[in-house]
C-alpha cells in the first residue's frame, strides 16, 4: 500500500474564475479517504501540446461537428494550475491521452507527452498511433521503451479500429499486454467510425488485446458491456458516461440505463474511473456522487477508483 497523500497545497482561483477549488478538492478528498484509499487513479484525463490543447478547446467553445452542443469547459487553466488541482483532489496518477487525428502527427503528441511524463512524478506516459504505414515500427519503440498506455480516437480520427494498417500494432499490442484507451463510442456525436461493430471484429482476431473503452462506450453502453463480458481483456471506463449532459438517459441512473447497473456491478475488476478532466461541463466531485449513486457498494467504488487501474497497468504506478 502506497504512503498516504500529503495534505494538498492551497489552491489559488485562475485569473477571472469564482469557483471555490478548495471546497471541491476537500469534497474529493473525503470521497476516498471514506473509503480508506490512498487516493484516486483516474485514466481519462487529458494534457496536450498547448497549440494541439488550444485547437481542440476551439472545437469545444464552437460547438463542433463532433461535440454538437454547447460545451463550457470548467477546468480551463494552464497545465500548472490543473496539475495543483488534480493534487489537491488527490488523484495519484493520471495519463495525458494523446490521440492523433490525421496521418503524421502521432509522432509530434508521442515526443511531447514522454517529456510531460518525464517532467511530472503522476503522470503516465501515455502515446497514440494512427493508421499509416509507419505505426507498427514506432509503436514497437515505444512499447520496447515502456509506454504505459496508448489513446486512439476513432471519431476524431475517422478510422475504423480494425483498419488493416493497423494490424502489426495490434499485434505487437496484444503480444505486449499494452492497454489502448479507445473512444469508439458513438457520444457526443456518431459517425461512420463510431460504434461496437469495428471493435468486436478487432476482438475476433485479436481476442487478448486490453482495450480500455473511453466513456462506457456511451450510448451504445449494453453492446460494449457485452463485450466486456465476452473478453476478459475488455475494460470500461466511467468518463463522463454517467452524466445527464454526454447522453440522453434511458430511465437508468444519469446516462446508463438501469438495466445495465447490475452488469456493471458484475463486471467489478474491468470497470476503471475516468474523468474527462480538464473538459468537464461540471463539476469534477459530481461525477464522483454519480458513481456513488449507482449504489453497487463501497468495495465495488474501491475496485473501480484504486485497484483496477493498478490490475490493468501493474501496481507500480502506484509508486509515484
Amino acid at each position: 500500500m502506497t504512503e498516504p497523500v500529503a495534505p494538498a497545497e492551497p489552491i489559488r482561483p485562475a485569473d477571472g474564475d469564482e469557483t471555490d477549488k478548495t471546497d471541491e478538492a476537500a469534497e474529493v478528498r473525503a470521497f476516498w479517504q471514506r473509503l480508506g484509499l490512498p487516493g484516486l487513479m483516474d485514466l481519462h484525463v487529458h494534457f496536450l501540446p498547448p497549440p494541439i490543447e488550444r485547437a481542440v478547446w476551439r472545437e469545444f467553445d464552437n460547438g463542433g461537428e463532433l461535440i454538437g452542443r454547447d460545451w463550457p469547459i470548467r477546468y480551463r487553466f494552464d497545465a500548472d494550475e490543473r496539475l495543483r488541482l488534480l493534487r489537491a483532489f488527490g488523484v495519484r496518477r493520471f495519463p495525458t491521452l494523446p490521440y492523433a487525428h490525421k496521418p503524421g502527427v502521432a509522432g509530434f503528441l508521442n515526443d511531447w507527452s514522454r517529456d510531460f511524463a518525464a517532467a511530472v512524478p503522476e503522470v503516465l506516459w501515455t502515446a497514440t498511433f494512427y493508421p499509416e504505414p509507419e505505426a507498427p515500427s514506432y509503436v514497437e519503440e515505444l512499447v520496447r521503451d515502456g509506454v504505459a498506455l496508448f489513446k486512439v480516437h476513432s471519431q476524431v480520427g475517422r478510422f475504423h479500429v480494425d483498419d488493416p494498417l493497423l494490424d502489426g500494432v495490434w499485434e505487437i499490442l496484444a503480444d505486449s499486454g499494452t492497454p489502448v484507451v479507445a473512444h469508439v463510442g458513438s457520444g457526443p456525436v456518431g459517425t461512420p467510425y463510431t460504434g461496437p461493430a469495428a471493435l468486436a471484429r478487432l476482438l475476433r482476431r485479436f481476442p487478448r488485446l486490453r482495450v480500455l473503452v473511453a466513456h462506457l462506450g456511451a450510448p451504445e453502453v449494453a453492446d460494449f458491456v457485452a463485450l466486456a463480458e465476452q473478453y476478459d481483456g475488455v475494460h470500461l471506463d466511467t468518463s463522463m458516461a454517467l452524466a445527464p449532459f454526454f447522453t440522453d438517459p434511458h430511465g437508468g441512473r444519469g446516462g446508463v440505463d438501469a438495466a445495465l447497473v447490475p452488469r456493471l456491478g458484475a463486471l467489478r475488476q474491468r470497470v476503471v474511473y475516468g474523468s474527462d478532466f480538464p473538459t468537464l461541463p461540471f463539476r469534477y466531485a459530481d461525477q464522483l456522487g454519480w458513481l456513488a449513486a449507482l449504489d453497487l457498494g463501497d468495495d465495488w467504488l474501491r475496485d473501480v477508483c484504486w485497484h483496477n487501474a493498478l490490475r490493468l497497468l501493474g501496481t507500480g504506478v502506484a509508486d509515484s
